[in-house]
């Protein structure tokens, strides 16, 4: 082979491994968003929240400037229990257009305020952990805490699920999801439980973290 046929194979590979290069970076420009699912009740809705005050939506500004190329999407429905949330967890994952990277899943709040028995929501929120679990789909547990009047008993069986769940199938726990928030008067809508736009900032301040921990590496 002569210097000049060996120059231009050279010259060949380069090219070949700069294309090679280009192209790499393309799809990692053009690659999507991660996608996080809000699944949860009034909390995640947004209720009587415009939408950009919403959890979800505060969420997403949070982590894009904190540089996260992230679309959290709204899967909350006022008044959903648990059981409520299984039904329809299913059709919700079915109707995305891609597996999420990670679902935070907040429910529980309207058991306990009808009284529902502890044992119902554990085994609502276990099947639903371990559905997302055969899907390969990373969790965030957000917790609740029972309201003293509801009695000792009922009180200590609620707020142990979940961590116990969460332990259980590996899952990330937020212990409180209204962790600087609840009997905060000014940080609450009229109705003294759902938090105004300002609470739902203290939330999302409080819980990015564990959300980036859990979505890894930007």
């Amino acid at each position: 082979m002569t210097g000049l046929q060996q120059y231009g194979r050279w010259r060949q590979l380069y090219q070949l491994a700069l294309l090679l290069g280009l192209l790499v970076l393309s799809q990692a420009a053009y690659a999507a968003p991660k996608l996080v699912l809000a699944f949860g009740d009034s909390l995640t809705a947004g209720y009587q929240l415009k939408p950009a005050e919403s959890f979800p939506a505060q969420l997403q500004v949070a982590l894009t400037k904190a540089g996260r190329d992230v679309t959290v999407k709204n899967a909350g429905v006022s008044g959903d229990t648990t059981s409520a949330g299984r039904a329809r967890l299913n059709w919700v994952l079915a109707g995305l257009k891609a597996k999420p990277d990670l679902v935070i899943l907040e429910l529980g709040a309207n058991d306990m305020l009808r009284g529902q028995d502890p044992a119902t929501a554990k085994a609502n929120l276990d099947a639903m952990l371990a559905d997302l679990g055969k899907r390969g789909i990373p969790v965030i547990l957000a917790g609740m805490r029972a309201s003293p009047n509801l009695g000792a008993t009922y009180v200590k069986q609620f707020d142990a699920m979940y961590g116990a769940l969460a332990a259980k199938h590996q899952a990330r726990l937020y212990p409180f999801f209204l962790d600087g928030v609840a009997a905060t008067p000014k940080l609450q809508l009229a109705d003294g439980m759902h938090p105004n736009a300002a609470g739902v900032a203290v939330i999302v301040k409080r819980i990015l973290p564990v959300v980036e921990t859990a979505l890894g590496a930007k």
